[in-house]
């Protein structure tokens, strides 16, 4: 396949940042190696349009995405582009039900590393065995498996279950994080990852006879608690990280923004 890295016909300021920004989303899922070839997808609410949304073009591999090779879609999975790409059914059918359901959802995550689908696979999801997870506690949504998520009418589930929480654990599948940002669902995104592959860690010690120590749940919830009104009133999380997460991908991989 031919990828192209020329600019799309201009577009509104506003819609080309949020462009380069899903872009940057994308490499740097892929340099975590948390990609599945031409599968998964990031979506990015249009800003102003509250029904429409970017995301990928089926067929590039998460390192290919770049500003101008985005999809524009509508909930429904119209293009409304001139893109000469189409887009994965599932895509639209995950992620339009998801943008549709939650005003706040600007950024939809959804990724299937080994960890994750470990983890959503197991009754009680993430388990509070380190900090990076405490963040979760009691803060995770689970929705179990239905199949390929091509059938509009799984959409209501996904919104149901997802609830007002912003990780939902997709049974046997996967991970799907809500930001009001990229830089929010992206370091949802990496932080749950780190707890997964931790609790995967010491769920094998503990087969191998090790004792793991669980914090009481009233410590939990203070820590999680910490994590989500420490920048309530001043960040949305992820906003610190994410200009320099952009920095780094501009030195070393800048052609996401073309």
């Amino acid at each position: 396949m031919s990828i192209s890295l020329r600019q799309a016909p201009p577009v509104d300021p506003a819609e080309w940042a949020a462009r380069v920004e899903l872009a940057a989303c994308y490499r740097l899922v892929a340099k975590l190696g948390l990609d599945d070839l031409i599968y998964n997808h990031i979506s990015m609410r249009v800003p102003g349009q509250r029904d429409q949304f970017l995301i990928n073009p089926y067929g590039f591999l998460f390192d290919e995405i770049t500003a101008s090779s985005l999809v524009r879609i509508d909930i429904e999975g119209r293009k409304l582009d001139n893109n000469p790409h189409e887009v994965n059914s599932a895509a639209f059918v995950i992620h339009g039900a998801i943008h549709k359901g939650r005003e706040d959802a600007v950024c939809v995550l959804h990724t299937h590393s080994d960890a994750s689908v470990a983890v959503s696979s197991q009754e009680e999801g993430l388990l509070p065995l380190s900090q990076f997870a405490m963040r979760f506690y009691n803060r995770q949504s689970f929705h179990d498996y239905e199949g390929v998520a091509i059938d509009l009418d799984e959409q209501q589930r996904l919104i149901a279950h997802l609830g007002d929480n912003r990780v939902l654990l997709m049974r046997n599948h996967g991970i799907l994080t809500v930001g009001r940002t990229p830089g929010e669902a992206f370091m949802l995104l990496y932080y749950f990852e780190r707890a997964a592959k931790i609790q995967l860690s010491l769920q094998a010690a503990a087969a191998a006879g090790a004792k793991i120590v669980v914090p009481p749940h009233e410590v939990c919830e203070k820590a999680a608690l910490q994590f989500w009104e420490m920048q309530a009133d001043i960040l949305v999380p992820g906003e610190r990280e994410w200009p320099g997460l952009m920095r780094q991908l501009d030195r070393i991989d800048p052609g996401y923004r073309e």
